[in-house]
């Protein structure tokens, strides 16, 4: 380890980066991050046979092969999830240790919403945008053919089997078997390319396709039912509600705006020219926004909010980046985007452990009210349910997108805290009719049998200082108590329940453990991706491409679309944090 990297660990351990003045608590952050990239990326293999090449290397290809030239399988479909702690550490631990204390238990006791806690910082677009996100970067498949899991419950839970099953992770076929660490394979690329509206198979990339370039929209103004949905609800379409229609829509315009951009400036690129250059764009425009507006917004600490922007802007900020353009290629001065590609020694892939801590349900209310754009005043509440993939279409229909978005631009998310589970997601019926699950015990479970340690154990890896009790954990008694009755030990505490737990920086919406996993990954997807690196220049996205992405935002989107919202998003700087209230 590195002088300073020691000492901005011995800072962060004894004061904690957050309590630092804002430059000690950058350069602390900067150093450890390095501290991460070095100790905290390990590769479980690459196992896939590289595809053909494209006929065009300046495109992102539908199932993420030849992002990196040199190692084309990398990030693609259907190759392993990486790891962010040592692979030994990654065993999951035997059946029935594995199943205790009940997850089915740990849901009813200590994640169950007794009334909705808000995070009145942010509002409710910005859990759609989460989950707008994850469908585009990770997914696992169920093992239909192994013995599901089976849950014990106590002798007063109403559950209605017994026991309670929950299907196992589909492991990876080329794993050796013999009871070592277990790899799992993405449904998904590990590119932040925005799989989640183009696509991850050719039938259904040339199903969205319209003429020109753009994207396919029904009759009625919003994307095709078959394609957004897909017809199988048992899989990830089965999480499609209205903030996910939202945002499908909203952006599959914004690519349509970049086509007809790109047509005007370029009147002979062919459709299928215009079509890669705007998914491009698009994808690009996502991470910018994830990165410097979804992020600050949820973790608006001044601190993390500068570095944020300085993994996009660099130090010298966005002002001097946008005139001057890049100042050498150092991605610390002038940002990531154009900088030189870097896997840190380790090839590229989404890691088990940033599945783990992007587990967020609480951000969802229970009910949803919205809002007349002409006065303010409500229309109508919704259940959660009602909101579902089967009467997602129906709900955006009836009140139209301006007053679902302004809707949501006011209310506010659940925190993501203890008790703060959404109740009817630990009893959601499956939109496929295939049953009813407890999310919380699944989301509890998945971490569990993926092999990502407990929380105790997760903590010191990512180099927090340790702790040895409950009330080292949280400053409250009454959490603490409730910690020690469910789980007896601090060794056996679920990695959810401890991140839940933990007392949160000053403006976090999440906790600093799992911030660290941030700090590390969301560099790395922008910092391994040569299209956000080495091919981020006007050959391979065209200079109106990236004039596009330099000048867009959240707001401008949602107002090139969606004038009439404009009224609720005066005054407001980011629009992931709540919006005006218009009046009569």
């Amino acid at each position: 380890m590195g002088l300073f990297t020691a000492i901005a660990s011995g800072l962060d351990r004894k004061y904690g980066w957050d309590r630092l003045p804002k430059l000690v608590g950058l350069v602390t952050i900067a150093y450890l991050r390095k501290q991460l990239r070095r100790e905290n990326l390990f590769d479980t293999g690459l196992v896939k046979p590289p595809p053909s090449p494209p006929s065009d290397l300046n495109v992102r290809t539908i199932d993420g092969s030849y992002n990196d030239v040199a190692q084309p399988s990398m990030g693609s479909l259907q190759t392993r999830f990486g790891r962010n702690v040592p692979l030994a550490r990654t065993v999951p631990e035997r059946e029935p240790d594995l199943l205790e204390p009940s997850p089915r238990f740990v849901s009813r006791e200590l994640l169950t919403r007794e009334s909705f806690i808000p995070a009145e910082s942010v509002n409710v677009l910005a859990a759609a945008w989460l989950q707008f996100e994850v469908h585009d970067w990770f997914s696992h498949e169920l093992d239909k053919e192994a013995k599901p899991f089976e849950i014990p419950l106590a002798d007063d839970d109403p559950w209605p089997q017994r026991p309670m099953t929950i299907e196992r992770t589909q492991r990876d076929p080329s794993g050796n078997g013999d009871g070592s660490a277990p790899t799992f394979l993405t449904s998904d690329s590990h590119w932040w390319d925005a799989s989640q509206i183009y696509g991850t198979n050719d039938d259904f990339a040339a199903r969205i396709r319209d003429d020109g370039g753009r994207l396919r929209f029904a009759a009625d103004g919003l994307p095709p039912a078959d394609l957004v949905q897909e017809k199988d609800l048992s899989g990830v379409a089965g999480n499609f509600w209205v903030g996910l229609g939202l945002l499908h829509t909203l952006f599959m315009h914004e690519h349509n705006a970049i086509c007809d951009a790109l047509r005007r400036d370029y009147p002979n690129s062919t459709d299928d020219e215009l079509y890669h250059k705007a998914r491009l764009v698009n994808a690009a425009l996502m991470a910018k926004i994830h990165t410097v507006e979804w992020t600050p917004a949820i973790i608006a600490h001044p601190t993390t909010v500068k570095g944020m922007n300085a993994n996009w802007y660099g130090l010298l900020g966005e002002r001097l980046t946008k005139r001057f353009g890049r100042l050498g290629k150092s991605d610390v001065l002038s940002g990531i985007p154009g900088s030189p590609t870097d896997h840190h020694g380790v090839p590229y892939s989404l890691t088990e452990e940033f599945v783990a801590v992007y587990r967020m349900h609480p951000l969802l209310p229970d009910e949803f009210t919205f809002l007349s754009l002409e006065n303010g005043k409500p229309m109508d509440t919704r259940d959660f349910p009602e909101l579902g993939a089967l009467k997602a279409r129906e709900v955006l229909l009836e009140f139209g997108m301006p007053t679902s978005l302004y809707s949501f631009g006011c209310a506010h998310p659940g925190l993501i805290t203890l008790h703060n589970y959404p109740k009817f997601l630990q009893n959601f019926e499956r939109p496929d009719g295939s049953g009813t699950i407890d999310l919380a015990a699944m989301d509890i479970m998945r971490i569990r049998e993926r092999g990502v340690p407990r929380y105790k154990e997760f903590r010191e890896l990512f180099h927090r200082r340790p702790v040895s009790s409950f009330e080292e954990l949280t400053s409250s008694a009454k959490v603490a108590k409730e910690l020690r009755e469910v789980y007896g030990e601090l060794d056996r505490l679920d990695l959810m329940v401890g991140l839940y737990a933990e007392p949160l920086p000053k403006g976090f919406g999440f906790s600093d453990t799992a911030f660290r996993v941030f700090a590390l990954m969301a560099s790395r997807r922008l910092k391994s991706d040569r299209f956000f690196t080495n091919d981020y220049r006007p050959e391979v996205y065209t200079q109106v491409g990236l004039d596009w992405i330099k000048r867009t935002t959240m707001r401008d989107v949602l107002l090139r679309h969606y004038p009439e919202v404009a009224p609720a998003l005066h005054g407001v700087e980011n629009a992931f944090q709540p919006w005006s209230r218009v009046t009569a």
